[in-house]
């Protein structure tokens, strides 16, 4: 499992996870697109504003390997902002090839390209 080193660990201030310490014995979590409702919590908004920013800074538009990112926080992303890079594209692999949608982060976080 490839570590992004100097990656965000979390959100400041919070228990919102964005990396993982260690990969699973029996494999990776599976990503899973979920939904964003309009009334999630405020905490659970910046948390989705912060991982999308990190991910464009470290990142930008260049195909990325999940590696250590945590599934979950990237499920909140998956289908819209985050898009599978190759195919057949594996959601339960450690080594599956990402990448941003500039578009959508734009759409979806206008706040943070002002």
């Amino acid at each position: 499992m490839e570590k992004h080193r100097g990656f965000p660990g979390r959100l400041t201030g919070s228990d919102h996870q964005f990396v993982i310490r260690h990969a699973q014995k029996d494999g990776a979590t599976k990503i899973v697109a979920r939904e964003r409702f309009a009334d999630r919590k405020a905490i659970d908004r910046a948390a989705d504003e912060a991982f999308v920013l990190a991910l464009w800074n470290h990142f930008g538009q260049e195909p990325f390997v999940r590696g250590n990112l945590d599934a979950g926080r990237l499920g909140w992303l998956f289908g819209r902002e985050v898009l599978p890079a190759e195919d057949p594209f594996d959601p339960a692999s450690y080594d599956a090839m990402l990448r941003l949608d500039p578009v959508r982060i734009k759409k979806s976080f206008p706040d943070l390209f002002e």
